[in-house]
C-alpha cells in the first residue's frame, strides 16, 4: 500500500480509503438493509490489507452505515485508522443542531473523537446556511473539545463556489468529486490546483464516477486495449488520481474480497507523478472516446426554456447524453421516468419550434426530443 502526504497536516494515509456508502445489502422481509456480516468483513480486510482511512456519512444506509461502521471498527481496528464522517449540514435547523449530531455521530461510531468532520456535501445554499448558524465557529469549538482533530468539507457546485469556501476558513482538508471525465465539472482540475496551493490535503470521491467508468463501452476499451500493459478500466482511473501529489487518498467503495484485494493491488502500484506521457495521451484519448457518444452537444444555457407545453428541455438533453456515455449505470433512465411523472418529458412535445428559434446552436429540438424519448423511455 502507497502512504500519502495530508498535505499541511503533517500525517500520512493509505492511498485508497475506503468509502462504506456502498457496502453489500441483502433483503430481510422485504427491505434491504445492509448485509453485516460480509460488509464488517470488508471493512476488516481493507484494513488487514494497509488501508488506514475509512469514510462514512450521518445520512448513508438510511442513516444505518455509521452503526455498522462503529461495529466494524471494534476489537483495535478503529486505533489503526483515520476515522472521516460528515455533519448533515441540510438537516441542521439552529446552531445547537450541530453538535447534537455529531454527539449522535460519536455514539454510533463507538469512538470519543472524530479524525475527519466534514460539512457535507456544500454548495452555495448549504454553505450560506451552515455559516450563518456559526459553522465554522462550531468547528473551532469541538476542535477545541476534543471531540474532532481536523475540519473539513465535502463539495458538490460549481469551481466559484469552492473558490469562496475554501477560502473563507483555515479548513484542515476538502474532499470533492473528481476523475478522468470531470476535469472541468463542480471544483475540477482547478479546484484540485487551488487547494494544492494552499496545501490543503485533498479526498477524492467518485473517482471511477460512480461506477461507470470501471464498466466502460467498447470504444473506451478499445483504446485502453492498445496499450502494452493489459489493465482494467477502473485500474486506469484510479492511476490517473493518483499522479497527482495534491490528492491525499481516493475514496473506493468496495463490496467484496475481490474488489478489496484487486484495490490493494492498483494502489500498491500507483504513485504521484508516475504517468508517463504516453498514458496521460491514453487518459485523454479514452476521455475523447467517452465525448464521442454524446448524442446532443447542449451547453444547458436554457434559452429554449420555459418551454409552453412545460418540457424540461435542457434536463431530457442531459439525461440522453449520460445514457449513451454510460448505459444501465447512468440511472439516466429513471431519471426520466420521474420527468415523465412530472409531466416535464419529451412526450408533451408538439413541435411548435419556439424553442428551435432561440436555440444559439440551431438545433431541431423536437427531432432531438423524440429521440431521446425513444432511447429513455
Amino acid at each position: 500500500m502507497q502512504y500519502r502526504n495530508f498535505g499541511k497536516l503533517n500525517i500520512k494515509a493509505s492511498a485508497f480509503g475506503l468509502g462504506c456508502m456502498r457496502f453489500p445489502m441483502k433483503e430481510v422481509n422485504g427491505e434491504m438493509v445492509i448485509d453485516e456480516e460480509n460488509a464488517i468483513r470488508v471493512v476488516r480486510e481493507a484494513i488487514d490489507g494497509g488501508v488506514t482511512y475509512v469514510d462514512t456519512a450521518y445520512v448513508y444506509s438510511g442513516k444505518k452505515n455509521e452503526a455498522l461502521v462503529g461495529k466494524a471498527l471494534r476489537d483495535g481496528y478503529r486505533e489503526r485508522v483515520y476515522l472521516a464522517t460528515k455533519l448533515p449540514v441540510y438537516l441542521c435547523e439552529k446552531p445547537e443542531d450541530m453538535e447534537k449530531f455529531l454527539d449522535e455521530q460519536l455514539k454510533n461510531l463507538e469512538t470519543d473523537h472524530i479524525d475527519f468532520y466534514l460539512l457535507h456535501a456544500l454548495n452555495r445554499e448549504r454553505w450560506e446556511s451552515i455559516k450563518a448558524m456559526g459553522a465554522c465557529e462550531f468547528l473551532d469549538e469541538m476542535k477545541r473539545k476534543g471531540k474532532i482533530r481536523y475540519a473539513c468539507f465535502s463539495f458538490h457546485d460549481e469551481y466559484p463556489v469552492f473558490e469562496e469556501i475554501l477560502n473563507a476558513y483555515d479548513w484542515d482538508m476538502c474532499q470533492i468529486q473528481f476523475n478522468y471525465m470531470d476535469i472541468e465539472n463542480q471544483a475540477g482540475l482547478k479546484g484540485l490546483r487551488l487547494a494544492g496551493e494552499k496545501n490543503i490535503p485533498v479526498v477524492i470521491m467518485e473517482g471511477l464516477l460512480g461506477g461507470k467508468l470501471a464498466n466502460a463501452p467498447d470504444n473506451v476499451l478499445a483504446v485502453f486495449d492498445e496499450y502494452k500493459e493489459k489493465r482494467s478500466a477502473a485500474e486506469w482511473a484510479f492511476r490517473y488520481l493518483c499522479d497527482f501529489p495534491e490528492i491525499a487518498t481516493v475514496l473506493s467503495g468496495v463490496v467484496n474480497p475481490e474488489q478489496t484485494a484487486d484495490n490493494l493491488r492498483i494502489f500498491d502500484l500507483a504513485k504521484p507523478n508516475a504517468m508517463s506521457e504516453e498514458e496521460m495521451r491514453l487518459i485523454d484519448r479514452a476521455r475523447e472516446a467517452y465525448l464521442s457518444r454524446i448524442k446532443v452537444g447542449c451547453t444547458g444555457c436554457a434559452y429554449c426554456m420555459p418551454c409552453p407545453m412545460g418540457v424540461n428541455i435542457p434536463k431530457i438533453f442531459k439525461l440522453y447524453n449520460e445514457d449513451s456515455l454510460y448505459g444501465a449505470m447512468s440511472g439516466a433512465r429513471s431519471g426520466y421516468s420521474r420527468l415523465l411523472k412530472n409531466g416535464e418529458g419529451a412526450d408533451r412535445c408538439v413541435a411548435c419550434r419556439k424553442c428551435e428559434k432561440v436555440c444559439p446552436q440551431g438545433f431541431p429540438i423536437p427531432e432531438f426530443l423524440k429521440a431521446a424519448h425513444e432511447a429513455l423511455s
